[in-house]
């Protein structure tokens, strides 16, 4: 008799249920923050709808593989914090051609990471309190979006914040995705929609420019931001659930499908962080062996929740700016948060952190590029010259 027919129904149930509320959870918690990164780097409505189910197709195919191929719970997510630093940097010269020029150099160095270990080592050692901090530098503006919608939408954001609070009290894992729905509701309630039956999903083919600028201001920062702030806490959360894949491969399949996203319009893709601890803990099935299945469930909800993707960047695009901002700024507090703690942590490392922060949240560039990258080489400078004086 085969696994299949050992296997009793709740061998299944659970970690596809597990794997469902996974890519759910991931989806609603963060589509909001997606679509405004690619539409702040020049999309179109058109563009970022082709992009976010680009993402959400190209990463639910790569989860199916690697957990049928791998046998092990290894999840896919976009780069939350790449379309993070996406806001932050605005339109490239160029415009959003040239932003996928810059995605598609992220993913080549991702790929690189992956096929020249010595590279992949050398991007470990940058400190992780500088990453930390150029990252929490590019969330900071995008957090005060609650507090400004408060200001001149009242009475329209503060429902969204008390159940943001409120679900945090009872519910945290539901916070983001329910004041998301409430957002939704007041949307739907307050602002002439857009027919919605007419935005059927349609790829759409971007041809690429690549420039030196947004190669340093776009795929430099966005790799950065992929490796430290998912990659790495994503093998640190496979690792402690006992599971120690070969990370070059998974570099090497990530990237190729960053790349193929990239010419639709995605900025990136990687290992999941914070939902991959609902695949690749207990919650998903006690035996470990079994839970690779949540990890495929999840990547099937992916591609099915991609399909809708246009539905969802034409209801964005008719919404006041400042209510999806709001709850994209609450979606993106706890990552701020880590953010801030990891760059903290060393206490000789706190003055190039600070400064990196600084530079990073400042949103000035120099020569055509953001400053994300200015924040990092700046702190790097300081610590070098301080390691040095001691």
């Amino acid at each position: 008799m085969s696994a299949a027919g050992r296997d009793g129904i709740g061998d299944f149930i659970q970690p596809t249920s597990a794997g469902v509320l996974a890519a759910v959870v991931g989806f609603a918690s963060a589509f909001t923050i997606v679509l405004q990164g690619l539409a702040a780097a020049g999309a179109t409505p058109l563009q970022a709808a082709s992009g976010l189910m680009a993402l959400c197709v190209v990463k639910g195919l790569l989860g199916i593989q690697m957990g049928w191929s791998s046998r092990l719970p290894i999840s896919i997510a976009w780069s939350t914090p790449g379309a993070a630093l996406l806001i932050a940097t605005g339109v490239p010269a160029g415009g959003f051609p040239a932003a996928v020029g810059g995605f598609l150099v992220a993913a080549g160095l991702i790929i690189l990471a992956g096929l020249w270990p010595m590279f992949g080592r050398s991007v470990g050692r940058i400190p992780m309190g500088l990453a930390s901090a150029m990252l929490a530098g590019v969330l900071f503006d995008l957090c005060l979006a609650p507090v400004r919608s408060m200001q001149a939408l009242p009475w329209l954001t503060l429902p969204i914040l008390l159940t943001w609070a409120l679900m945090l009290r009872f519910a945290r894992l539901y916070a983001v995705p329910v004041s998301v729905l409430v957002t939704f509701a007041l949307i739907g309630w307050s602002t002439p929609l857009p027919d919605l039956a007419a935005a059927w999903p349609r790829p759409e083919m971007i041809v690429p420019v690549f420039s030196l600028e947004t190669a340093i201001s776009i795929g430099v920062p966005l790799f950065i931001v992929t490796m430290a702030s998912q990659n790495i806490p994503g093998l640190a959360v496979l690792r402690g659930n006992g599971y120690h894949p070969e990370t070059g491969p998974i570099f090497i399949v990530t990237g190729m499908g960053s790349a193929v996203a990239a010419l639709f319009g995605g900025q990136a893709m990687n290992l999941a962080a914070i939902t991959a601890a609902l695949c690749a803990g207990p919650e998903a099935h006690p035996d470990p062996n079994k839970r690779y299945r949540a990890t495929v469930a999840a990547a099937a909800t992916y591609i099915v929740l991609g399909l809708g993707a246009s539905y969802a960047a034409a209801f964005i695009a008719a919404a006041p700016p400042r209510l999806i901002q709001a709850v994209a700024g609450l979606a993106l507090l706890p990552s701020l948060a880590s953010a801030l703690a990891g760059a903290l942590t060393t206490e000789t490392e706190r003055l190039p952190v600070i400064l990196t922060f600084t530079v990073a949240a400042s949103g000035i560039g120099f020569f055509g590029i953001g400053p994300a990258f200015w924040g990092l080489i700046a702190g790097g400078a300081l610590m070098l010259v301080l390691h040095r004086a001691s």
